[in-house]
């Protein structure tokens, strides 16, 4: 029984042992075959088909400043959206890209930011990518900001505007679009400097060069190609260009005037544009490969006043004109312009009114009833644009303070047009003094070039020359006439 036993573990001993040395060997046949077989796979596979070049064609606006269209003041008139849209034709989604650098925002005031939103869908109806955020934008409130970014159709950008209270960017710092076979990236940044106390309540700016620091090394390997928007100064370009080799193209910015060539710095493309929707810029790319753009062409193009108006944008302004005219508006209430006043200063007068000039002044009334002047107020309403505070206060007396025009009693015709006051002042002490007979101790400065700047200057007006304008209007003091022309002193202005 012993040796049976013995047997048996001896057979099964060697069993098993012939058994490993078998499968050693299928072993050894199975990975040389493999091995083989993977290397004739090397050599035989086809080898990887290269991507195509890819034309790329960046269309970009910066400082719109709420130009829809431009507003009519003369014939002549640079810019506008609705040229904007004419100059680059149809969206052509294979090869172009169209952005806003920033401040399309006009200002921070409710009217501005209704506006606003008649400016986006623009945009939108442009066919633009992307809404970097400039330093208007950030005027207003965390709390107005996020409304406005759930509202956009198109996506608003900025990496490094941030939600004061959490320290996290208030806006995505970036999105990835196609481009055929390529991966563009976009990214948003503003200049952290120059905006000091007209930072939007609830709001942080971290330094671009942070937020870029962050986001990069997070976007290896996701684009082919990196684009940043980005309203800084040229020397904070150039700077950006030199410390992130990762950047392909900077579009800017916050700039004093439009760039006059494409820059190459460092291996950055550097091209920028501004000047009230005046201009936009054009940088035409070959994408040849990740991180390798050749330029083919980089150009500041002037939005002139030969350029036909879009139909379909002026009808946004139209729409908004008539959206703002049934809008009650922080403008319109005299408490509000109250409080803007300094504490504690009364105002000696208020606005009383042309119509109570004519008497002791009819020559110069005469002259002022011949001008453009009197009819400043008519031209906004053959525009619809008489409810707009974008344009009233250059057409009306007073417009914005206490005592000064209000919308509400445009119908009534008081205090529109250009008047006597609103070069001079608000009359209303100087004329109780003059009817009372008494001695009058209430008098205007004399105007010059720089009273007649505040409303004739960029796109409001022809290039301003005192003394070509000035005979247009002249008059001085008149006197206290005997008699008063009854066609003067019933006009009512």
């Amino acid at each position: 029984m012993s040796r049976d036993r013995n047997a048996i573990v001896v057979i099964n001993a060697t069993s098993t042992a012939s058994t490993g040395k078998k499968a050693s060997l299928v072993g050894w046949w199975l990975a040389a075959f493999l091995a083989v077989a993977g290397g004739i796979w090397f050599v035989t596979r086809p080898a990887p088909v290269p991507r195509k070049a890819q034309p790329l064609h960046f269309l970009f606006t910066c400082d719109v400043h709420g130009r829809l269209v431009p507003c009519g003041c003369f014939s002549g008139q640079l810019g506008g959206l609705t040229r904007i849209a004419t100059l680059f034709g149809p969206p052509a989604a294979t090869d172009e890209i169209r952005l806003d650098i920033g401040d399309a925002l006009a200002g921070p005031a409710d009217y501005e930011v209704i506006q606003y939103g008649y400016l986006r869908r623009a945009f939108e109806m442009l066919g633009y990518d992307a809404l970097n955020l400039g330093h208007r934008e950030a005027r207003l409130s965390a709390a107005q900001l996020r409304e406005l970014k759930a509202k956009s159709p198109v996506p608003m950008l900025c990496a490094n505007l941030l939600d004061r209270a959490t320290g996290a960017p208030l806006f995505d710092s970036h999105r990835i679009i196609r481009r055929g076979e390529w991966r563009i990236a976009l990214i948003g940044v503003m200049d952290a400097r120059g905006i000091g106390e007209n930072l939007g309540d609830g709001l942080a700016v971290e330094e671009p060069e942070v937020a870029l620091g962050k986001l990069l090394p997070q976007l290896k390997g996701k684009a082919d190609c990196i684009v940043l928007m980005a309203f800084v100064d040229e020397e904070a370009m150039a700077a950006l260009a030199r410390q992130f080799y990762e950047i392909d193209v900077i579009l800017g910015g916050k700039v004093r005037q439009p760039s006059q060539q494409l820059v190459k710095e460092n291996r950055s493309l550097i091209l920028a544009t501004t000047n009230e929707s005046r201009a936009i810029g054009s940088l035409q790319t070959r994408l040849i490969a990740p991180g390798r753009l050749e330029a083919v062409e980089g150009e500041v193009k002037l939005v002139s006043d030969q350029i036909p108006q879009a139909a379909e944008i002026a009808a946004l302004a139209t729409d908004y004109r008539e959206a703002i005219r049934g809008t009650r508006l922080a403008i319109d209430d005299p408490v509000t312009l109250q409080a803007d006043m300094v504490p504690g200063v009364q105002a000696r007068s208020t606005f009383a009114g042309t119509q109570n000039c004519l008497s002791c002044h009819p020559i110069s009334g005469q002259k002022w009833a011949q001008s453009g002047h009197a009819q400043a107020f008519a031209s906004l309403v053959a525009f619809k644009a008489d409810a707009d505070p974008n344009c009233i206060g250059c057409h009306t007396v007073g417009f914005g303070t206490p005592s000064g025009f209000r919308r509400e009693l445009a119908e009534k015709k008081k205090l529109v047009d250009v008047g006597c006051e609103s070069c001079h002042g608000p009359g209303s002490q100087h004329v109780a003094e003059r009817r009372a007979g008494g001695e009058v101790t209430t008098h205007f400065h004399p105007v010059g070039a720089g009273d007649c700047q505040k409303c004739h200057h960029g796109e409001f007006s022809r290039p301003f020359a005192w003394e070509q304008f000035w005979p247009l209007i002249m008059h001085g003091k008149d006197g206290i006439p005997a008699k008063v022309d009854p066609a003067i002193s019933t006009l009512k202005r």
